[in-house]
């Protein structure tokens, strides 16, 4: 018995990867559904089109290693599109639920440049160009919708979410400052070398 190699592992991470991208194109039509802000609701409409065309992309990077296009069950994205699942059933107002929304859809970006990210740094070690640059162009995809989806959150979102919870104050949310005493009693005091 041989222990694998880094081309083993690659070709796993492709399979993982693959299924995870089926997994979010499966989710974003009820990210897209619970969605209030029209401008939300676009941004998943046109980020499902981007992962139909990422799933192909990676068959494409299949074929230029010659290996078979199959998929391997990603535990990771399951669980993140469970806890998207989750959000989606509390009882949370328009604005709230677009915010939770941003923030849930914000894991499965990060979850995906990071798998993105090592598929790139292993395609381009092993000498693989044509998937290292196809790996590429669907990683700066990833990145620009984490970006649309933090300019959506800055533009209003996370505000108005936040104006929600706090009617009554004028300029955001500000917490109560602490009496002196108990800010005082709640330091811990510092250790002496």
């Amino acid at each position: 018995m041989t222990d694998g190699t880094l081309h083993d592992a690659f070709v796993d991470e492709l399979r993982d990867t693959y299924d995870a991208e089926k997994q979010i194109a499966k989710a974003l039509p009820k990210m897209m559904k619970a969605a209030s802000s029209p401008e939300l609701r676009t941004a998943f409409e046109a980020h499902l089109q981007e992962t139909r065309g990422q799933v192909e992309r990676l068959e494409e990077v299949f074929a230029s290693i010659e290996e078979k296009v199959r998929g391997k069950h990603c535990d990771g994205m399951e669980g993140i599109i469970e806890e998207g699942k989750s959000v989606m059933e509390e009882d949370f107002g328009d604005t709230t639920m677009d915010a939770c929304l941003i923030a849930a859809a914000q894991r499965v970006e990060h979850y995906e440049m990071a798998a993105y990210g090592t598929l790139v740094a292993w395609a381009r070690v092993m000498g693989h160009t044509d998937a290292a640059d196809l790996l590429q162009q669907t990683l700066d995809e990833e990145k620009s919708a984490d970006q649309k989806l933090s300019s959506l959150a800055e533009s209003g979102i996370n505000q108005d979410a936040a104006d929600a919870a706090h009617p009554d104050e004028d300029e955001g949310y500000a917490p109560a400052p602490k009496s002196r005493s108990k800010a005082v009693a709640a330091k811990k005091p510092a250790r002496r070398r």
